[in-house]
């Protein structure tokens, strides 16, 4: 049986397409006593509050016709966020130019955690422009070597 996540991305997917909304995450989970289904969304200009319970209005239905889900839960359909996290590989190529935070799984040059701009993503290498002190340096790592990606605030 498919989990959760998958069962609720397959349902939900045609009603984003429909509404011209892309799917940025779904989770499950337990937060203190209660669980959450969250299903993030958005667009390229931003996604607005209506839109956001038109797709949670049919998503439900669609929850309540095929009733995978054992536990009571709490449905959120809601914007990611500024600092979203970027999950695959079309999501990074959208976020180009953009100031990202990444978290590898080990060292480069002597560091597991980068800020800066999103310069590159090609043959599975992202290139960062990042700033030591007052010079700009840029550090390539390898896809398959990060651990997280997400959109960050420059401050």
């Amino acid at each position: 049986m498919p989990n959760i996540v998958t069962r609720t991305e397959e349902l939900v997917k045609p009603i984003c397409m429909a509404a011209n909304v892309d799917i940025v995450d779904v989770e499950y989970v337990k937060d203190g006593p209660n669980f959450f289904l969250r299903v993030y969304v958005d667009t390229s200009e931003g996604i607005t509050i209506d839109q956001c319970a038109e797709i949670s209005e049919k998503l439900s239905e669609q929850l309540d016709q095929h009733d995978f889900i054992a536990e009571e839960y709490i449905l959120e359909v809601s914007s990611p966020g500024a600092e979203r996290p970027l999950k695959n590989k079309e999501q990074i190529m959208k976020a180009m130019d953009s100031y990202v935070f990444v978290k590898t799984y080990q060292a480069i040059e002597n560091q597991k955690e980068f800020e800066g701009f999103l310069r590159n993503f090609e043959d599975d290498i992202l290139t960062l422009e990042i700033l030591l002190k007052t010079r700009k340096k840029e550090v390539k790592i390898p896809y398959d070597k990060v651990a997280k990606i997400r959109l960050a605030i420059k401050f």
